[in-house]
């Protein structure tokens, strides 16, 4: 299998970023095609239907390209189409639910485990289940957090603002007395510091990430090319603002990247 079959990595917006990233780390050979659904970001808020829908939509561009693997980078998408899609796809799909509960019952000394996440991510109880089952003794407490997801897609991870959000909304959390809290939405890695600074230093925080590139490491074929050509050419899509994923792209990513809006109609290079 030929660099010409890609990994996809699929997101409701730039959160999936957290993932690639982790995916290139580990598997610096391999050819990613990212596509992030920013026009109809967050999907936390969204009916089971409309994720569905949109997810299927994402998953039905990148399959026009030979793929080797899908990763679906968004925990709300996970939560709600991974078994779906695994029936449907002649190959790997691989969520990032069941890697970031592995990491979390391996972290833990307490056995008090904390789930941030969307909506929807909360309200299926995903991460409680997939906790449970390879612990079924942990205390897991779930906090939506509906507003974190439109501070990372709108470039305030930094700001003042952010602070202040976060502070208050985990506000519950801090009394749980907590040793580990799950980013369970992986725009969340981009507001740790500040998260880890408003739980403070004794809880760990767990990105699903790490686990998911190394899950993924073991259901593809390595590339075997590195001594052929230069680095792969990573290619970003999104069906938002070109320009403001590239800024966020770039700067989480540290490198320039080429990014692509997508429409049903057109895709126009940015």
């Amino acid at each position: 299998m030929s660099r010409e079959y890609a990994i996809a990595v699929i997101d409701s917006g730039v959160g999936g970023l957290t993932v690639a990233k982790e995916v290139i780390r580990q598997l610096p050979e391999e050819r990613i095609v990212y596509v992030g659904d920013n026009a109809r970001c967050p999907y936390g808020s969204k009916s089971p239907e409309e994720i569905r829908a949109f997810s299927f939509q994402m998953i039905d561009f990148v399959m026009q390209t030979p793929l080797k693997a899908l990763v679906i980078a968004c925990n709300t998408a996970t939560a709600v189409v991974l078994e779906e899609a695994m029936a449907y796809l002649p190959l790997p799909v691989i969520g990032v639910i069941e890697p970031g509960a592995r990491a979390a019952v391996q972290a833990t000394k307490s056995g008090r485990i904390g789930v941030i996440g969307t909506e929807t991510t909360i309200r299926t109880k995903a991460y409680e289940r997939a906790l449970l089952r390879g612990r079924p003794d942990l205390f897991v407490s779930g906090l939506a957090c509906p507003d974190f997801v439109p501070l990372v897609e709108n470039h305030q991870a930094n700001s003042q603002k952010a602070r202040e959000v976060v502070k208050e909304t985990l506000a519950p959390l801090i009394r749980e007395d907590l040793d580990t809290l799950i980013l369970g939405c992986t725009h969340y890695p981009l507001l740790a510091p500040i998260i880890q600074e408003v739980m403070g230093d004794q809880v760990r925080l767990i990105s699903s990430a790490e686990e998911t590139a190394r899950e993924l490491s073991t259901q593809i074929i390595p590339d075997t090319y590195s001594q052929l050509s230069s680095h792969p050419q990573h290619l970003f899509v999104t069906s938002g603002d070109a320009l403001r994923f590239r800024s966020i792209a770039e700067e989480w990513l540290d490198c320039p990247v080429k990014v692509e809006y997508h429409s049903l109609e057109k895709s126009v290079e940015a």
